[in-house]
This record gives structure tokens, sequence and C-alpha cells, in this order.
């Protein structure tokens, strides 16, 4: 749940960015103005033809009387223009970013620029860029083509075809629609599309929550125009969160070790393991300064002396003393007793 609603919040993240920063926001319209024209001509298309398309696919209901013969052919119609409408949605998306490529990782670049570091781009030119992407955007429609039309069959189940499925149909679009908004982000990362897709269903709520929603607001006529640019900008928020650039330092104990000490480093983090001083030795051993004291870095205050003799203390001090031998302090309370 925590995932869902962090998915949703990237969302509105990119929405704000984009608002905040107007020119980024119509760069981005263009591409989105064009494939809109170019889908709405489509759907238009499949509304007029969708009643012949039913008739032709059903020709077994020929024979039947009413109403049994409408009503078969009117779920059909239904289910082919929802279809279509979530086919839309998706490769929407792709074609979108295919023709705004240069648009989009433009737009992309500004928005990790303003987040404090960008990966530099991949050695490759537009041609080869836009080849990869659209092959990249095949591999992702054809398997989100596989669960459409195995929810297309399931929508013929009574009770559920009407009520589940939708819903599902919905979350799986918002999956696939995710990996598609991320790829730009991805993509400059050098980041395949099989470890994209690795990598979002391992945060599958993350990648729901946030494709979902625009799957939805995608259905309302020129939303998706006016969205894609926050779309865009929020995926690309999204994925600064989920794949490391490599520009952070280690945090586990392997990574600290292998670090190696850092004077300069405060206890508990990378290259100053907790319970080390500055020189990298236990507190109180001969040579190393404890903390609080001159020379040591960071720290909770001066190391605890033991309990007196007096207080019944018999076993060894906790924080050894150097040898003794001649001059030496042994055995002699610390100062302050």
């Amino acid at each position: 749940m925590r995932d869902l609603v962090a998915g949703i919040r990237y969302l509105g993240k990119g929405q704000r960015w984009v608002a905040q920063h107007g020119r980024w926001w119509g760069f981005g319209l263009i591409p989105a103005l064009i494939a809109l024209v170019l889908y709405a001509g489509v759907l238009t298309a499949l509304a007029l033809w969708s009643g012949d398309i039913a008739a032709w696919a059903t020709p077994f209901a020929d024979g039947w009387g009413e109403p049994w013969q409408g009503l078969l052919r009117g779920v059909f119609v239904a289910l082919l223009f929802a279809g279509g409408l979530t086919l839309s949605v998706l490769t929407f998306t792709a074609v979108t970013l295919l023709i705004g490529d240069p648009f989009y990782e433009s737009l992309s670049r500004a928005v990790e620029e303003s987040e404090g570091h960008c990966p530099p781009d991949p050695d490759r030119p537009l041609w080869q860029e836009i080849g990869i992407a659209l092959r990249d955007s095949v591999h992702v429609l054809l398997r989100a083509a596989g669960f459409g039309i195995l929810l297309f069959v399931l929508g013929f189940v009574p009770f559920l075809g009407q009520t589940v499925i939708p819903a599902v149909g919905f979350c799986v679009s918002g999956f696939f629609l995710a990996v598609e908004l991320t790829s730009v982000a991805m993509q400059r990362r050098e980041v395949p599309v099989r470890e994209r897709l690795r990598l979002l269903r391992g945060r599958k709520g993350l990648a729901v929550g946030f494709g979902t929603p625009v799957v939805l607001l995608f259905l309302i006529p020129f939303v998706a125009v006016v969205l894609m640019p926050g779309a865009v900008a929020g995926a690309t928020l999204l994925v600064r969160d989920l794949v490391p650039d490599g520009t952070e330092p280690p945090t586990s104990d392997e990574g600290a070790r292998a670090a190696g000490p850092d004077p300069a480093a405060p206890y508990g983090q990378t290259g100053a393991p907790y319970g080390q001083t500055a020189a990298g030795a236990p507190y109180g051993q001969h040579g190393a300064a404890a903390p609080g004291q001159p020379g040591a870095q960071g720290g909770f205050g001066p190391a605890p002396a033991p309990f007196p003799p007096s207080q019944g203390q018999s076993q060894a001090p906790r924080y050894p003393h150097p040898p003794s031998g001649p001059g030496s302090s042994a055995g002699r309370p610390p100062a302050g007793w």
C-alpha cells in the first residue's frame, strides 16, 4: 500500500514540476498533439465500423432471434471498443514517445538537472536512439497484448467479466504504461528493457500506483495531451529513486569495510565503523584519541572510565590503559576521580 501511494505521489510531483516550468510543459505538448490527431482518426473509424466487425466475427449468430443476437453482438462491440481504448492508451504513450523522443529526452534531462545530478547521455546518434526505443516499445506492447487477449476472453465470464476483469485490466494497463513512461530515463542509464520490467515487477505497487491513474485520466478526451509532459517528468523522478546512479556511497557493512577508514567521516557512516576512532583503533588503545578528546572525529563524548576499586569492581577495566612500565600510569585511576 505504501508503494501504491508513493506511485500516485510521483505523478503529482511530475505535474507540479511542469506547472512550475511552463516553458517545458508547452514544449512537451507538441508531440502529444500530433499523436492525438492520429488516434482520434483511428478511434472514430473503429466506432463507425464496429457493428460490421461484430457481424463479421460472429457469423454463427446470424440465425439467432432477438434479443440474443443483438445482446451478443452488443457485448462484442462494447468489448471491442473497450479493447481499442485500452490499446490506444498503451500505444499512445509509445507512439508519442517515438514522435517526441528529442522533446521528452530534453524534458527528462531538465528534470534531472533540477534535482542536482543528471547521468550523461549515451554516446549514440539520434536514429539509433529512436531504433532502440521502437524495439523496446514493441517488446513491451507484445507482452501487454498477451495480457489483453487473456482479459478480453475473460470478459465473457458472467459477472466477473463486468466487474473484476475491467479493474484488473486497468491495473495491468497501468503497469505497462509505467514501463513505457520510465523508458526515457531508463534508456539514459542504459538499462535494457528486460531489466526495466524486472525492476518494476519488484515494485508492482509503485508501478501500478503511478500508471493506473494515468490510464484512467487518459480516457478523458484531450487530458492525455495536457498530462503527458508531467507524466514524463514524474516517471523521471520515479526512476531516480528506483535505479541507483552510482553516485551514492555504499551503505552495507561490506561496502563500509571495502571503503576503508575515513578520518573525516562521523561514526556510523561509510569509512568509520562504529566503535572506531579517527585512527581506526578501539577506544582506549594506545595511540588512539578517544571521542571528545583532541584528534577525535565526531562521537558521543569521552569514553567512560572504569569503576574505582573502592566500589568492588574486580574485573579488568573496560578500556585498558597502556602497558605498565617505568613512568607509566598503570594502576592509577583516571583524572577526575
